[in-house]
């Protein structure tokens, strides 16, 4: 018999919890939701107010039987899911499911795992927050819905295989917007001065305030200053005070770890949950900047021990958003004395920026002295301006600098202090210059600033910014890449010893690294949902959305009602779209005419990409049409005649290799070299239009050696078995089964039979929870292009999610 059973959702919180708890409690792991809506249309019965119907997953149902059992052995079950919506609504599916007697059941909470925490908890236990599981359930139905009936109008009208979202398009949106501001964007040049001066051997550097727009005018400027002398005309010393950020909320954990980590967002989750299940750190996902009395006690005892009572400030910060809890608290230490959090390198590091950024929230503001020294020059009423910076007392700096986005400029770093200077002083001038520059863009999005915005607009919550930056770049819509800047030159003027001389230089500009960028993809799908789903993809709808899903989760509102409201005009929408003509949405638009054939170059999105296609099938001549691919950064809309004319220029033979040609091309996969019907992808640094046979052959002969140190052993009568030389030494490979190899068998002696063999008594790959992973067949279930309808509609509707005409099948009635 049992006396306590307590069942949260992870393994790693399992362990941590026994550990805290007695002899008399048993800690079990759901492995996540134990139940969630059927893939067919019965999800949702649309007309019995959008009633879901909840089915336990297939890999869950050995836990739900193994967990069943021991509740009913069980004196008291306690259900210790996540203190979020998602965490309420997995005990209540746990209820559910387990068929849990109420009157035995108890829900607890809590925002850190630590002893203290978790018996405080079990001394408080309430019951399950059905308003906390409606708003779960409202997000789950309507975001079903959503997909569910949209997705097929996209295979329908672009192409097969597409999906849309509430939140993952608005975020699409977002980055197909600022990468056409980026690309319209017309860049400005104007002159910026500069002046060095000597003073007692060390530099002063100053400024003209003001920019010129032309050449002329900066060269009537530096004219003036020929035979000027200059002085000091005012010094001004004026008190600063910076005051540290406030702790971490998830996204600007998120933000953060990007800049200093170069984590991106789902590894930021990932690294952060282990830390929290291993009782490291409070909960991960908040949007809350309050610290409990507990917590600041904590820091401020930290501060104390290590850098005195003078570095000590508390400080209560205060949300400004309106959905956020305050009784939850940002992410913070579970115990600020701890400076060794993990052996792992990752955990340590986003541990040790957690710790730090808690500690600073608590420490004193910064004292910093600011002199601004004016520079009179005697021919001309201008005056440059020089500025620098004394820390006067480091305060929180000491421990912590908040990093800025690209936009911001980069590091809060306090400026050098100037050289001694007095009022009257005379300069001595090394050079003044002149330089040309340009006015740049809004840099394209980081995972991190994306996250930022969506927060800024009211999009989405902790739960799912990892989740959505994470699905726009598998559905194809977005690429996270780094491309390299192009050379741009600029004019320098400079003036030294009453002398101006002109320089052109070159700089790189437009250089990108880990940034979003929309696929074509993307932008057809982005234009037919603005045009034709208007509420789905608008901001501040999508915003008002998640409003709504916070007053259900504080009470203010019925959840049926809400989908009432937006379903009508939504499903309207999608009835309405059988109207419209495919021709007009498919991105398709013709570039022009080809100087030598005379036939059309139409550029188009196909099922593997953007491409472009020179002239028509022609049946009665045989006469086919030629397609090229586009290259990486090219776009349907702003793709050139001589841009396309360049891709048609491949394949092209780059020389003769064996007695076989080596031709260069560009494919789905990008650029290659194609030889005796093998392919062999070029790196960033080779263009397929310049590539020499003497590269490709260098890039072939390097394939062919890397594929032999590879492959230890293969088999002529059967070639799905191969013994391999991997990353973490040999092993073996039968068909796509990876197969280890026993200690003491020497893998170049293995026979065919013994690979067999080894390969039956290996057990199919587990995955977490030690379940086997899902088929191949059940993985393609998931695929758009497979669903089913998400809910039961009247029969006299056309039923929005049929199949592409290319795969008919008869739509299911309810």
């Amino acid at each position: 018999m049992i006396k306590n059973l307590v069942i949260v959702e992870s393994p790693a919180k399992a362990k941590t919890i026994e550990g805290y708890l007695g002899k008399d409690f048993v800690v079990k792991s759901s492995f996540g939701h134990v139940r969630d809506l059927p893939k067919d249309n019965n999800a949702i019965d649309i007309k019995n107010k959008f009633k879901p119907t909840y089915v336990i997953s297939s890999d869950k149902k050995e836990v739900v039987s193994q967990l069943k059992k021991l509740a009913k052995e069980a004196e008291t079950v306690w259900l210790a899911s996540d203190d979020d919506r998602e965490g309420e609504a997995i005990s209540w599916h746990l209820t559910e499911a387990l068929d849990l007697n109420v009157a035995k059941t108890r829900r607890i909470v809590f925002r850190e795992i630590t002893k203290n925490a978790i018996l405080n908890a079990i001394s408080s236990p309430r019951g399950i927050d059905m308003d906390l599981v409606n708003a779960q359930q409202a997000r789950r139905v309507l975001d079903r819905l959503v997909g569910f009936e949209l997705s097929p109008v996209l295979w329908k009208k672009i192409k097969t295989g597409l999906s849309a979202g509430r939140v993952q398009s608005v975020a699409v949106r977002l980055v197909v917007e600022r990468e056409r501001e980026i690309e319209k964007f017309n860049a400005e040049p104007t002159f910026r001065i500069t002046a060095q001066f000597d003073v007692q051997g060390k530099t002063l550097e100053a400024e003209l305030p003001t920019k010129f727009k032309t050449e002329e005018e900066a060269q009537a400027f530096l004219q003036r200053c020929i035979g000027a002398s200059y002085t000091i005309g005012n010094l001004e010393t004026k008190p600063l005070k910076r005051s540290p950020a406030p702790p971490f909320t998830t996204s600007t954990l998120q933000q953060e770890a990007s800049r200093k980590l170069y984590f991106s967002v789902a590894q930021t989750m990932t690294v952060a949950q282990r830390l929290y299940e291993a009782g490291k750190i409070s909960y991960m996902r908040t949007d809350s900047l309050n610290l409990s009395d507990e917590a600041i006690q904590g820091a401020s005892s930290a501060i104390r021990n290590s850098f005195g009572e003078k570095f000590v400030k508390t400080r209560r910060f205060k949300t400004k958003s309106s959905g956020a809890q305050e009784a939850h608290e940002a992410i913070r230490p579970t115990d600020f004395s701890q400076l060794t959090a993990s052996s792992d390198r990752n955990e340590q590091r986003l541990y040790e920026l957690i710790w730090k950024r808690a500690i600073a929230s608590q420490m004193a503001d910064a004292e910093i002295e600011k002199t601004i020294a004016t520079i009179n020059i005697s021919t001309q009423p201008d005056k440059l301006v020089a500025t620098g910076e004394v820390i006067k007392f480091e305060g929180f700096l000491k421990v912590y600098i908040e990093s800025k986005d690209d936009e911001e400029g980069g590091d809060e770093d306090v400026k050098g202090m100037l050289p001694p200077l007095s009022i009257g002083q005379t300069l001595g001038l090394r050079q003044m210059q002149a330089t040309q520059r340009y006015s740049r863009p809004a840099p394209r999005y980081t995972e991190a600033s994306l996250v930022k915005k969506l927060e800024e607009m009211g999009i989405g919550r902790p739960s799912t910014y990892a989740p959505t930056i994470s699905t726009i770049q598998k559905r194809g819509y977005v690429e996270k890449d780094s491309r390299e800047g192009k050379e741009r030159k600029f004019n320098v003027l400079t003036l030294k010893s009453d002398q101006i001389t002109a320089q052109t230089k070159t700089e790189i500009t437009g250089a990108e690294k880990n940034k979003l960028f929309p696929t074509d993809t993307a932008m057809v799908v982005n234009d037919f949902l603005v045009e034709h789903f208007p509420n789905v993809i608008d901001y501040s709808f999508t915003a008002r959305v998640e409003a709504e899903f916070d007053e259900i989760a504080q009470g203010l509102q019925e959840w049926e009602q809400m989908m009432e409201n937006f379903y009508g005009k939504f499903h309207e929408r999608i009835e309405s779209s059988e109207n419209i003509n495919r021709a007009d949405v498919s991105g398709a638009r013709e570039v022009g005419i080809d100087p030598v054939s005379g036939q059309k170059i139409i550029a188009k999105l196909g099922r593997f990409g953007p491409y472009v296609q020179l002239g028509e099938e022609n049946t009665e001549t045989g006469e086919k049409p030629v397609y090229a691919s586009l290259r990486k950064g090219q776009f349907l809309e702003s793709l050139t005649l001589e841009d396309a004319l360049d891709l048609f220029k491949l394949p092209r033979i780059v020389g003769v290799y064996e007695d076989k040609e080596m031709k260069a091309a560009i494919g789905r996969f990008g650029p290659y070299i194609s030889h005796a019907s093998k392919f062999y992808s070029l790196p960033k640094t080779m263009d397929p239009m310049t590539v020499t046979a003497e590269e490709a052959v260098t890039l072939i002969e390097a394939k062919r050696k890397a594929d032999a140190e590879k492959l230890i052993k293969s088999f002529p009568e059967n070639p799905e078995v191969q013994v391999l030389n991997g990353r973490y030494g040999p092993y073996i490979v039968v068909g796509k089964k990876n197969v280890k190899i026993p200690k003491g068998k020497e893998p170049a002696e293995l026979t065919l039979q013994e690979c067999l063999d080894l390969a039956e008594q290996t057990p199919e790959k587990k995955g977490r929870g030690g379940f086997k992973k899902k088929t191949e067949t059940a993985t393609a279930e998931k695929k758009p292009a497979t669903k089913k309808a998400a809910a039961k509609k009247p029969a006299a509707k056309k039923t929005a999610a049929k199949k592409p005409a290319a795969k008919k099948a008869a739509p299911k009635k309810p």
